[in-house]
């Protein structure tokens, strides 16, 4: 389903050139913000700092991302910290620690929904920075993994990671309001790796771009914790919903698994209620990681959860792998190399 958004923004036009003054007061703004956040940065992290973001507004495929890399880092002897801003969750205090019972008003969808994926400590906090020093004080790991906050300037970091979707790209290449850019192209020239979810793309030139595809990995009943093979949906006729960044790819995975779906968007981060989920018992209602951490309360007993995999070429595991050890080098924190 295309949104207005994606017209707007991701079409090959600028319907929206008349708002190019407010296009210029945003970079402005940003730039400058940027600029004072490096100026007065002077604090080194005792520990390496991961930052996945993009450049776009909208899903790209951030967090199975993250999750990916903490499942990597883990692999290797890492005891990885997700950071997180919490977007949609309201919290009474920060740094808020996310477990399996936190619910996603209070620390945001994605942090919950990253919790239970991976297992590891997640830690939310507008002020990123804040956070971090807090896990380190806690004693939660050693190696922090901000989940999109690439923008976020006052948090240290020594690792970037931009993340493209790329079946919309760089959309018309104008920035926000008038196309999806938050910040202008030549901003890549300063991150360590691009990745791509779904292809590479011609109109961005970094030389350690790296395609990422995003595998079907379970299915699991919401209410239960049942487990189904991926081949139980060919087929299968089934409700999906999705209050994601790019639902049609959602859509389109079922697609591909055989199902025969029946399409409902959402915009991303969508606050659902019971009213919003359809009841049918002849049908699966079918939704993503993320939606579901919204709905464990009031999902009927046919709900199903589809997670994802993100898959990566060995030679940017080992790149990347590379490039932390690189980082840690001159860190004190590490009681011995890992290899």
């Amino acid at each position: 389903m295309t949104t207005l958004t994606d017209r707007l923004w991701y079409g090959r036009g600028r319907p929206l050139w008349p708002l190019y003054p407010l296009a210029w007061l945003y970079r402005m703004v940003a730039e400058s913000r940027r600029r004072k956040a490096w100026q007065a940065k002077d604090e080194v992290l005792p520990a390496p700092v991961v930052v996945v973001g993009n450049i776009t507004a909208g899903g790209t495929g951030k967090s199975p991302l993250t999750a990916r890399l903490v499942s990597l880092l883990k692999e290797h002897g890492w005891r990885p910290v997700i950071l997180s801003r919490g977007y949609g969750g309201r919290s009474g205090h920060y740094p808020l620690q996310v477990d399996q019972t936190t619910r996603a008003e209070v620390a945001g969808d994605e942090p919950v929904m990253l919790a239970l994926e991976t297992g590891c400590p997640v830690v939310v906090d507008p002020e990123r920075k804040r956070g971090a020093l807090w896990a380190l004080e806690q004693q939660l790991g050693d190696i922090l993994i901000c989940d999109d906050g690439l923008q976020h300037y006052r948090l240290p970091r020594d690792i970037e990671l931009a993340v493209f979707d790329a079946e919309r790209g760089i959309g018309n290449g104008a920035g926000i309001p008038v196309g999806p850019l938050r910040e202008p192209l030549d901003r890549l020239s300063g991150v360590d790796f691009v990745v791509t979810n779904g292809g590479m793309l011609e109109e961005i030139e970094h030389p350690a771009q790296f395609p990422m595809t995003l595998e079907p990995a379970a299915l699991r009943n919401l209410s239960s914790g049942e487990t189904a093979p991926l081949d139980s949906l060919r087929d299968k006729p089934v409700h999906a919903i999705a209050g994601i960044g790019n639902p049609r790819r959602f859509f389109a995975t079922l697609e591909s698994l055989g199902a025969r779906v029946s399409a409902t968007a959402f915009a991303d981060h969508h606050k659902f209620r019971a009213s919003d989920l359809p009841v049918d018992d002849n049908a699966w209602l079918l939704m993503t990681a993320k939606d579901a951490v919204k709905c464990r309360e009031f999902a009927p007993d046919n709900t199903w959860v589809l997670s994802v995999k993100a898959q990566l070429p060995e030679a940017f595991i080992d790149a990347f792998l590379a490039r932390v050890r690189e980082c840690s080098g001159s860190l004190t924190i590490h009681e011995s190399v890992r290899t």
